[in-house]
């Protein structure tokens, strides 16, 4: 399958409508019954944001790329009681008096990764660590009910 397929042309068609809409408007809500450019901005984070998912007997861990990211911007949150969010944003510095830039390559904005959690996931037992700019989130698992 190729990138000139009627499928990558009408989503090409759609984001850029979208984050047009976002440029033009300051209200979330499409004119054109397209998504909104908040979905676009997050789904541009989702698929910018890489992320491993491993599972162990008493546990899920979720491995996220976070360069740049403060541990305190960092946001780990449940929505919809079992929706694992993870988000962030990293920022460009601020220009100083006789900077400028040369070359601009690397990404900015919105980083955010969502994980529907397995009915066994404790979402009262979460725990995350950021170290060189990977977040490493821990849910435990529920224990299996013990036998009569």
């Amino acid at each position: 399958m190729g990138f000139d397929t009627p499928l990558f042309r009408d989503l090409h068609h759609i984001l850029n409508a979208a984050a047009a809409d976002d440029e033009n408007t300051t209200s979330n809500k499409s004119n054109n019954g397209g998504p909104t450019g908040a979905y676009v901005r997050d789904a541009r984070a989702m698929a910018a944001t890489p992320a491993d998912v491993k599972e162990y007997p008493t546990s899920y861990v979720f491995i996220v790329d976070m360069p740049g990211v403060k541990s305190r911007d960092i946001k780990v949150q449940v929505e919809e009681d079992n929706v694992l969010v993870i988000s962030g944003e990293r920022k460009r510095e601020e220009e100083k008096e006789g900077m400028k830039y040369v070359r601009m390559e690397r990404r900015m904005g919105k980083l955010m990764r969502k994980f529907a959690l397995p009915e066994n996931a404790d979402t009262d037992k979460i725990s995350a660590i950021c170290q060189d700019g990977v977040l490493t989130v821990t849910v435990e698992k529920v224990p299996p009910p013990k036998p009569n």
